[in-house]
């Protein structure tokens, strides 16, 4: 007679409402159970009301896990440090993934790393993307998190779809709203120049330039006049293809990015990126500079984005093809259910064990 089935492991994610979140998960790993907290899923960022420690002390019998990602830059350190107890108060169990050392929304990383220091320390379990932001970890508080991969953004069934050869190359860059780790203007004159380079040697190739309506306002406070002066002569001057628009849904990305054979990632600082693992979905070659842990990702090209010599030969080895660049179904199946495994693991190891256990920890095979 087999042994009966442990009872699922109820985990709380912050955010919950994350294409991420949903592909930590697997059907065919039905140990864990993901539970709400009741943050309103709709337009606009909503505060978790996981992370406020009243909330909970009210509620710790919903759930056995916190698992906190992203979306605490708001609070205090204070703040943490009052969740982190009541959480262990109540006997409930908090993993944190690692996601920024460098968080991309802000431009001075020190009120940002305070919370790490809470966090990293009290946390029961720690998992991160990359190995080298796993050593990282390491190095600065003496904990060697579980090293899981980053599972795939798009759907599976849209992953790996064949791409049609286009004439000319659309090479494109993505401003958004101008997020504080963007090098906006030095990238774009870049690519300009090698754009023209490029095309007077016989291969065409268009820059497009998309951003958010609302950083070409005068009163957003990222607005940069500079920058938007640029982007009107250069389109005025048939240098770039300029859209103007509003924030894309999740089908216009992804159709967006199979719009470009290259997407220029414009970033000075930061750690992972889920717009590489979306490109490596879509089979869109991402050309950027070192940073982070990016190139522990997945296959890219790199490059000085300021030198429009370096980026010319980049796009050359863009478009003759990046080795491991794309990713198949297959692929993206067989690592989901690996990811959900090892979190299911994770969570058991912590609710089994409550309290931060060092130790260096297994890599998951990306």
């Amino acid at each position: 007679m087999p042994e009966p089935r442990p009872a699922p492991v109820r985990v709380l994610h912050v955010p919950r409402a994350h294409g991420y979140v949903d592909h930590l998960h697997d059907d065919r790993v039905p140990g864990v159970l993901v539970v709400e907290d009741g943050t309103p899923d709709g337009p606009g960022w909503h505060p978790a009301r996981a992370l406020e420690a009243d909330w909970v002390l009210s509620h710790a019998a919903d759930f056995d896990v916190l698992h906190l990602h992203f979306g605490f830059e708001g609070r205090t350190p204070a703040q943490l440090r009052a969740l982190v107890d009541a959480l262990h108060r109540t006997g409930r169990s908090l993993v944190l993934t690692v996601h920024d050392l460098q968080n991309p929304h802000l431009r001075t990383q020190e009120g940002y790393t305070a919370l790490l220091d809470v966090l990293v320390p009290a946390a029961d379990g720690l998992v991160t993307l990359t190995p080298g932001a796993a050593a990282q970890v390491q190095d600065r508080w003496g904990r060697r998190p579980e090293v899981v991969p980053h599972p795939h953004v798009a759907p599976l069934a849209r992953v790996g779809a064949p791409r049609e050869p286009r004439s000319p190359r659309v090479v494109g860059v993505h401003l958004k709203s101008l997020r504080a780790n963007l090098q906006a203007l030095p990238v774009l004159r870049s690519l300009v120049v090698a754009a023209r380079e490029l095309t007077d040697g016989g291969t065409p190739v268009a820059v497009r330039v998309d951003v958010h309506a609302e950083a070409l306002e005068e009163g957003f406070p990222r607005h940069d006049a500079e920058l938007t002066a640029w982007l009107r002569e250069a389109a005025a001057a048939g240098a770039v293809r300029l859209h103007v628009r509003d924030r894309f849904d999740d089908d216009e990305l992804e159709q967006y990015l199979r719009d470009l054979d290259v997407s220029v990632l414009a970033y000075a600082h930061g750690t992972h990126s889920g717009w590489l693992e979306l490109c490596h979905d879509l089979g869109t070659v991402v050309l950027a500079q070192r940073v982070g842990f990016l190139h522990e990702q997945q296959p890219l090209v790199e490059a000085d984005l300021a030198d429009p010599g370096a980026v010319a030969g980049a796009l050359r080895r863009a478009f003759a093809g990046v080795p491991g660049s794309a990713a198949t179904a297959g692929e993206r199946g067989a690592q989901r259910l690996d990811v959900a495994r090892a979190h299911e693991a994770l969570y058991r190891s912590v609710v089994a064990a409550p309290g931060p256990v060092p130790g260096t920890a297994p890599v998951v095979p990306a």
